[in-house]
């Protein structure tokens, strides 16, 4: 009888151990009230004023998206490492050549906290991409329009207002076009 009280008080002891142990996991486990759903801003989305950003591009010279109205925008987060973002750059180099002359201003955001510099030059290269890329070294642009999937492209029209978003790709040469043609208000 001795031998199963031990037992037996081991026994509780050790359950006592792991509810403990669980309490003190989930505890130091659970996600930051800041971090919910409840108090996150709504992401930036049709209808909404596209928010401020100013990044450097691969020459070195700053870019701040406010002093682009007047022009119709399309803004894509990419990364070299993303399959569909390297699947649908050369449809974008193609509507940029197109629409470049009626004035659609296109920026490429390289997510470069998650990449690399040269990385992205070798890309650059080999794709051909000849419109302007930014660089997103801490990541704050991704953060300003809260990039949840890669690549995600908004098309913001000439009063700074976000007329689409596209979330992730890869995004179709004739569907860009369509939107960008919508955007310029012209019959597809």
């Amino acid at each position: 009888m001795g031998l199963n009280y031990m037992n037996r008080n081991f026994r509780i002891f050790i359950y006592i151990a792991i509810l403990t142990l669980s309490l003190i996991w989930i505890y130091f486990s659970r996600i930051p009230t800041e971090t919910t759903s409840a108090s996150r801003k709504i992401a930036p989305h049709t209808g909404f004023l596209a928010p401020e950003i100013s990044l450097l591009d691969t020459n070195g010279n700053e870019i701040t998206l406010s002093e682009l109205r007047g022009h119709p925008v399309i803004i894509n987060f990419w990364a070299t490492w993303c399959p569909p973002c390297r699947a649908e750059m050369p449809a974008l180099q193609y509507a940029y050549k197109d629409y470049e002359k009626e004035g659609v201003i296109f920026l490429a955001v390289n997510s470069t906290n998650q990449d690399t510099i040269p990385a992205v030059k070798q890309f650059l290269v080999e794709y051909d991409i000849s419109f302007p890329v930014v660089y997103d070294n801490q990541g704050t642009a991704a953060n300003t329009y809260q990039i949840s999937s890669l690549p995600t492209t908004y098309f913001i029209g000439k009063d700074g207002v976000i007329t689409e978003v596209v979330i992730g790709g890869p995004m179709a040469e004739a569907l860009l076009r369509s939107r960008l043609d919508k955007m310029l208000e012209r019959a597809p």
